[in-house]
């Protein structure tokens, strides 16, 4: 018996060892920054989702602890003003005379711990859904038309959609799997991708996720989440996710301890975690915040320090999870 439980023990060792090996076996790229953004203000991009409407606008926000604002930037990392705006305002290196840019603001909103943006249409989600402490009851998302970047200086949230997670009975509780960094829209509905800590050590990251899927919008009580799909490991923990403008592809963004992103094919379903992935690790990106695609072929990685990486999908490569 003894003998027996010995021989599982070094199989389950070979087979975790093996699993582990194979998460790691994907190109490597070593990133330089193709744009900068030089704007205080933006001082955390936690979020990036292209535009579909406005040609060359990436719609950014920062994280906990600033106000309830978005701001419009091009892909060289310029902020957009609009027109009439621009005698008062700078956005960059400061001008004499002039105040910083400080974005639209979105009425109606808090940012308690925006994460991430996703966009369906024209229509914007705001994911406040950041959950270091695994203790918030009050997670949601905020709903608003996308704003004319060059045409309003203020934005008003359509609505506010408050959503639970069913597996979590106890705030904090003992698994620390119920915070948010990545969202994305397919078909109309929105998906929430979690990342995972270690109980009760916010620095201490797992990295696996959960897929969970939103199939209600009530505004007057709290939307439960449906769990679809897992990963046990993809090498760090999720900060960011985007589904290609085509919607065959999900790019999903990790941090720590190994900054990667993966690309995920969409099947006739919505398991998009258990079926065929490519992967790119990357070298030098600094504190990955944020994803999105600008086309079916490239995406573009933020950081904590303005930073934005372009990559292309050629340079992905196929792994077995």
């Amino acid at each position: 018996m003894l003998r027996r439980f010995g021989v599982i023990c070094l199989l389950l060792a070979i087979t975790i060892s093996a699993f582990a090996w194979r998460v790691q076996n994907a190109p490597m790229k070593s990133v330089t920054a193709s744009a900068r953004v030089l704007h205080k203000p933006i001082d955390e991009m936690s979020g990036i989702v292209k535009s579909r409407r406005y040609s060359n606008v990436y719609w950014v926000h920062n994280d906990s602890g600033d106000s309830a604002r978005i701001f419009a930037i091009r892909e060289d990392g310029s902020v957009i003003i609009p027109p009439w705006l621009r005698n008062s305002y700078y956005a960059g290196e400061p001008q004499p005379g002039k105040k910083e840019y400080p974005g639209i603001s979105v009425d109606m909103a808090y940012n308690n711990d925006w994460e991430d943006i996703a966009i369906d249409g024209d229509t914007l989600y705001l994911a406040d859904t950041g959950n270091n402490g695994n203790a918030r009851r009050d997670l949601g998302v905020y709903v608003l038309p996308e704003p004319n970047p060059e045409g309003v200086e203020r934005a008003r949230v359509l609505t506010w959609i408050p959503i639970a997670y069913p597996e979590q009975t106890a705030y904090p509780g003992s698994k620390w799997h119920f915070d948010c960094e990545a969202i994305f829209v397919r078909r109309g509905k929105l998906y929430f991708l979690t990342k995972h800590r270690v109980s009760g050590q916010i620095g201490a990251p797992e990295t696996g996720t959960y897929l969970y899927r939103l199939d209600t919008q009530h505004t007057d009580r709290v939307n439960r989440l449906k769990r679809i799909d897992s990963a046990r490991d993809l090498g760090g923990w999720v900060t960011g996710a985007d589904l290609s403008p085509d919607g065959r592809t999900l790019a999903v963004l990790c941090h720590a301890p190994v900054a990667s992103v993966w690309l995920f094919e969409a099947n006739s379903g919505d398991r998009f975690l258990s079926g065929r992935a490519r992967r790119l690790i990357l070298r030098g990106a600094g504190q990955c915040e944020a994803v999105c695609f600008t086309d079916n072929n490239t995406l573009i990685v933020t950081n904590e320090d303005r930073d934005l990486f372009r990559l292309s999908v050629s340079e992905f490569g196929e792994v077995t999870k």
